[in-house]
């Protein structure tokens, strides 16, 4: 793994519960304070304990969104019911929007997360 998103979350082991159930994978490597799941484009998805960040963050979540592509209309829907179905809190359900169709759903400390597809000619 090269890359990696890092999010500051309050409980680390609880949010990777979260994300284990929402994203059906284990995480790669977990500790009290850490997790981090490698996700289908390889790309890493770190959850770190905000108590232990030096420097201390600043920001809490909701100020921006992961983007999870998927290739069409069909498995944006499949996500969201998947998603819902675990316990994921939905902002916004599947929509048609200037690109294509998308859903919005946030984790436990408010990170935006949404799952979309790309209409020809978006």
């Amino acid at each position: 793994m090269s890359n990696s998103i890092l999010l500051y979350v309050t409980d680390a082991a609880a949010s990777a519960r979260y994300y284990e159930r929402i994203l059906g994978r284990k995480p790669a490597e977990a500790s009290p304070t850490f997790a981090i799941f490698i996700l289908k484009s390889g790309l890493g998805l770190g959850l770190w304990g905000r108590d232990g960040v030096m420097p201390a963050p600043t920001a809490s979540g909701g100020g921006s969104e992961i983007g999870f592509k998927v290739d069409t209309a069909e498995e944006v829907d499949q996500w969201h019911a998947e998603w819902s179905a675990n316990g994921a809190t939905i902002l916004m359900p599947p929509a048609e929007l200037d690109f294509g169709r998308s859903f919005l759903a946030t984790d436990p400390d408010g990170h935006r997360l949404r799952v979309y597809t790309v209409t020809d000619g978006a």
